[in-house]
C-alpha cells in the first residue's frame, strides 16, 4: 500500500513540475519582448516590448538619416544629410526575424528565441529618384558645360580641316547608386555598439563619410572620326553663273538661296529638295520682289532670281554624276547658261530635285562674291573620272504672230505691238570620261523653249476697195480679215520666284 501510494505521489509530482516546466516554457515562448542582449544599431533593446523596440529603432534611424555625409564631385565638396541623398535605413532584417518568434509551434518558438541573434545592423536603400533630384542635367550642364560638336571647316583653298569637339564630364549614375548605397550599408555597420563583434566594423560615427562621385566622359555627338567616316574627302566639283546685271532684289534673293543650301550634307542614296529649300529662305531672309517668268514674259513679282541657284546647282550635279530626280527647264531660255542646262522652280508646281548617288556623303557650299554664284560639292569619286556636258539645238520654231485691230491705224499700215521669239528643242547629253577617253554618252534632258509670237496691231476692215486694198484681210487680198486675239488662258504658276505678277 505504502509503495502504490509512493508512486502515485512520484507521478502527481513528474506531472506537477512537468506542467511548471511547460508552463515556464510557454511563457518563455510567448513573453512578446525581445531577447535579452540584444543590440539593433547600437541601442540596447533586449526585454523590450515589441512595439516599443520599433519605436525606439524608428527614432534612431530618423536621427542618423539626418547625419552628413560629404559628396566630393570632381573637387567640389558637397554635403548633405542622408535623406536628402535619397538613402533611407531601415532594420528589416531584424524585423522578420522579431516577427519569427512568434510563429509556428511551441518548439519551434523557443529554438528561434534561444537562437536569437544579439547583434543587428541597419540596411540601406536608396531612392534614385531623390538622387536624381540632387544631381539634375541642368546641374551637370552648369557643373560641366554641354559637348561641342567636331566641325569640318573649308579653307580658301578648297582643302577640309577639322576642329575637333570637347567632351563634357557626367555623373555616373549607375555606378554612384552602387557605391553610394554600399558606403551608407558600412556606415550603418558601424553603428553596432562596441565595435567589437563579429562581421562588424569599429564606430566611428564623428566623421562624415566622404565619397568620391563618379564620372565619366561624354564625347560630342559629332566627333572628328564621326566626320571623317562620312567619306567627305575633296572638292568634286565647282560651277558658277553670274550676276552682273541682276538688280538689288534679284541679288538679295540669290544670295538668300544661296544661303540655305551652303552647308546641306546628303548622305548616300539621299534626295535633295529644291522646294524645301526655297520654303526655309523665305522664312529666314525673306525674298524680295524681283522679275520672275510668267505667261512667257518678265514681270514684276517676288522671289525673282531663286532658279539661277537651282540651275547652278544642277550644273554642279550633272558633272559630278549624280541621277536627276526631277527637273525641267524654263520656258524662256536663261541669260547666265547654255538652252538645256537650267532648272527652274515653281512653287507648288515645278521642283528640282536630284539624288546622291556618290556612294558617299555630299557636301554642298554656296556663296555670291563678286558677282558670281559658286556651286561646290565636296565629297569623293575616282579622280580620274570626269564629265562634261553638251547642248545641241535640234529644232528652231519660229515665232507665230497673233493680230489685233486698231482703229487708229491708217488702211494698209500694222503696228507691231510686241516682237516674238523664236523657240527651241535643245538636247542635252552627259559625257563621261575616264583617264581622258570617252566612255560613255547619255542623253540628259530633251527641252522645248516655245516660242513667244509677235503681236502686230492692224486697222479695222472695211468693205471696199481702195487704199489698203492690198493690205491683209482687205476684201482684195485674198485673205480673210484677222479676228481679234483670244485672249491668252492664264499660266497656273510663276517660274523662277514665288508670286506674281505685281503690277502697281
Amino acid at each position: 500500500m505504502a509503495k502504490k501510494t509512493l508512486a502515485i505521489i512520484t507521478i502527481s509530482l513528474v506531472v506537477l513540475i512537468g506542467s511548471f516546466v511547460l508552463g515556464a516554457l510557454y511563457l518563455f515562448a510567448n513573453q512578446g519582448t525581445i531577447p535579452k542582449g540584444t543590440v539593433v544599431a547600437g541601442l540596447e533593446l533586449g526585454g523590450y516590448k515589441t512595439d516599443k523596440a520599433y519605436s525606439l529603432i524608428d527614432q534612431e534611424i530618423a536621427r542618423l538619416e539626418q547625419k552628413n555625409l560629404i559628396m566630393v564631385v570632381d573637387g567640389r565638396e558637397l554635403t548633405m544629410t542622408w535623406a536628402k541623398a535619397g538613402i533611407s535605413f531601415d532594420a528589416a532584417s531584424f524585423r522578420e526575424a522579431v516577427q519569427q518568434l512568434s510563429r509556428g509551434t511551441l518548439w519551434e518558438r523557443l529554438r528561434t528565441r534561444f537562437n536569437f541573434n544579439k547583434v543587428w545592423g541597419l540596411e540601406a536603400a536608396l531612392d534614385p529618384k531623390t538622387l536624381g533630384s540632387l544631381f539634375t542635367p541642368d546641374w551637370e550642364k552648369e557643373q560641366f558645360g554641354v559637348p561641342v560638336d567636331a566641325v569640318r571647316m573649308i579653307a580658301p583653298d578648297d582643302m577640309i580641316r577639322y576642329i575637333p569637339g570637347q567632351s563634357v564630364l557626367r555623373i555616373d549614375r549607375e555606378r554612384l547608386s552602387r557605391e553610394l548605397t554600399s558606403a551608407a550599408n558600412d556606415w550603418a555597420r558601424r553603428q553596432v555598439l562596441g565595435g567589437n563583434h563579429h562581421n562588424f566594423l569599429p564606430p566611428n560615427t564623428s566623421e562624415p563619410i566622404r565619397l568620391d562621385v563618379p564620372l565619366r566622359s561624354i564625347q560630342p555627338k559629332v566627333t572628328v572620326e564621326s566626320l571623317k567616316r562620312e567619306g567627305i574627302r575633296r572638292k568634286i566639283t565647282q560651277f558658277s553663273t553670274g550676276l552682273s546685271t541682276s538688280g538689288p532684289g534679284r541679288r538679295h534673293n540669290v544670295a538668300a538661296a544661296a544661303r540655305s543650301i551652303d552647308g546641306i550634307v546628303l548622305g548616300p542614296g539621299e534626295i535633295f529638295d529644291y522646294a524645301k529649300v526655297i520654303e526655309y529662305a523665305e522664312k529666314t531672309y525673306g525674298l524680295r520682289e524681283a522679275p520672275v517668268i510668267f505667261r512667257g514674259k518678265l514681270v514684276p513679282g517676288i522671289g525673282g532670281g531663286i532658279c539661277q541657284v537651282s540651275s547652278t546647282l544642277y550644273n554642279a550635279a550633272i558633272r559630278t554624276g549624280l541621277e536627276i530626280v526631277e527637273r525641267r527647264n524654263h520656258s524662256l531660255p536663261v541669260s547666265y547658261l547654255p538652252k538645256g542646262q537650267d532648272a527652274t522652280f515653281a512653287k507648288d508646281y515645278i521642283n528640282f530635285r536630284f539624288k546622291n548617288t556618290s556612294g558617299h556623303h555630299l557636301l554642298i557650299r554656296a556663296e555670291v562674291e563678286n558677282d558670281q554664284l559658286v556651286v561646290k560639292l565636296f565629297g569623293d569619286m575616282p579622280e580620274n573620272i570626269s564629265y562634261t556636258i553638251e547642248s545641241r539645238t535640234t529644232k528652231m520654231l519660229p515665232s507665230p504672230e497673233k493680230y489685233v485691230t486698231n482703229s487708229s491705224l491708217p488702211f494698209g499700215s500694222k503696228q507691231i505691238i510686241l516682237k516674238g521669239t523664236t523657240g527651241y528643242v535643245v538636247e542635252t547629253y552627259r559625257i563621261k570620261k575616264i583617264d581622258g577617253r570617252t566612255t560613255d554618252s547619255v542623253l540628259l534632258s530633251r527641252d522645248t523653249y516655245p516660242p513667244q509670237p509677235s503681236v502686230i496691231a492692224v486697222p479695222v476692215a472695211e468693205s471696199g476697195g481702195g487704199a489698203g486694198s492690198n493690205r491683209p484681210g482687205s476684201p482684195d487680198s485674198g485673205q480673210s480679215a484677222p479676228a481679234p486675239m483670244e485672249p491668252v488662258p492664264p499660266s497656273p504658276y510663276v517660274e523662277d520666284g514665288v508670286s506674281g505678277p505685281n503690277f502697281r
